[in-house]
């Protein structure tokens, strides 16, 4: 019950961030607000299990929640978190892969749209960085297409189009009211069905053991 609890609390934390937007809140209690959500997620996580396949989830939440901080002080060094996050949840999707015989193509196809989309969205002068970036965003997108975590794939599918946003905001979207709410949205719905959509299936496998 009280892991529930905390996995409400974390969307309500999460869902709610964009309230504080029109509040004049110091910079240090805005920060910390965008971080709760997923850092809730992070620790409900990590109390869902001990395996290293709960840990690797855990940690990907984590750098999650810390990488929505700091970019609010520098957002190369928050984008450089996020994909080592990446990395980690690649590792995660990997060990906990299914057998499909469409990942030999939908994985490379899916990892050059995205880079695709990301370098005619992005400015001239930030094709290089985020080139690299959105290589980390895809290959993690991907990976979670492959996985037996089906909750998660969504979740990555929105992470990505998030992350695209992004750089459409950096100019073609520059002036778009909407964009800041729809990426932060569906940012946060992706990690929350990251989250639950891992988590349930490890779960769902404790008890297959326990009843075997």
């Amino acid at each position: 019950m009280k892991a529930h609890l905390l996995f409400i609390a974390a969307l309500v934390a999460g869902f709610a961030y964009p309230l504080g937007w029109a509040l004049d809140l110091p910079d240090a209690a805005a920060i910390a607000w965008k971080g709760s959500g997923v850092g809730l997620l992070a620790i409900w996580a990590s109390a869902q299990g001990r395996s290293i396949n709960h840990r690797l989830l855990a940690t990907v939440l984590a750098l999650g929640a810390i990488a929505d901080m700091v970019l609010e002080v520098q957002f190369v060094t928050g984008a450089a978190i996020f994909a080592v996050g990446h990395v980690v949840a690649i590792t995660l999707y990997l060990r906990n892969r299914r057998k499909t015989p469409f990942a030999a193509v939908t994985g490379p196809l899916l990892i050059l749209a995205t880079l695709a989309a990301a370098m005619l969205y992005a400015p001239a002068d930030m094709r290089a960085p985020v080139g690299v970036y959105t290589l980390f965003l895809a290959c993690m997108a991907a990976s979670a297409g492959i996985s037996r975590f089906p909750l998660a794939v969504t979740g990555a599918l929105l992470f990505l189009a998030s992350d695209l946003l992004i750089f459409a905001r950096m100019e073609h979207l520059a002036a778009a009211s909407w964009a800041s709410l729809a990426i932060w949205l569906l940012y946060f719905a992706g990690q929350a069905l990251i989250a639950w959509g891992v988590a349930s299936v490890l779960r769902r496998d404790g008890i297959k053991r326990v009843a075997g």
